[in-house]
């Protein structure tokens, strides 16, 4: 069972048909949509200011969402998927997005709809990414725009399998 802790009065709230890995962390002010797959060794950490989750949302193993303390939140849209060993630190990331494997997002960065951050990138503070866009690199920077409807179908494609992969775990399958 993944560990939920309340801390300073905050305790995780967790929507419905959301698969939460055994060793998963959630902690304090926490609100994940439903639909979500939160998978192993990642770590939710509220302590310090909310993280707020949308529906349909795969959060991929040893990834780490945090803070900074009275100063920036984590915000996730919908269907959104977050590869494995991310990290988001006070950052938005907007509906559909895809923020590719050991990306690291920093405080007050917005990722907008669709976008791509390929595997590997730093986007640094205060940096917007356009919908639809994908950037790379450390730091990342624009590479290309991608069609609306595709990066929606690719990104979507992604959430629907995690949503799949979490079923194997919660159907009886353990």
């Amino acid at each position: 069972m993944a560990l939920i802790k309340s801390v300073r009065g905050y305790t995780p709230v967790i929507g419905k048909d959301t698969y939460l890995a055994e060793n998963a962390t959630i902690i304090g002010d926490v609100v994940i949509g439903d639909g979500c797959s939160i998978w192993f060794s990642t770590v939710l950490r509220g302590d310090v200011n909310s993280i707020r989750i949308g529906n349909g949302v795969n959060i991929q193993d040893g990834s780490v969402l945090h803070t900074l303390y009275e100063k920036s939140t984590v915000e996730i849209g919908n269907n959104v998927s977050v590869g494995h060993n991310v990290i988001i630190h006070g950052a938005k990331i907007c509906d559909s997005a895809l923020i590719g494997m050991g990306s690291v997002i920093l405080d007050h960065a917005v990722i907008g709809e669709g976008a791509i951050i390929a595997a590997g990138s730093v986007v640094l503070s205060n940096t917007q990414v356009e919908p639809g866009s994908i950037y790379a690199g450390i730091p990342a920077k624009f590479v290309k725009k991608v069609a609306p409807e595709q990066a929606k179908e690719i990104n979507q494609k992604i959430a629907n399998n995690y949503h799949m992969y979490a079923s194997w775990y919660t159907n009886g399958n353990d």
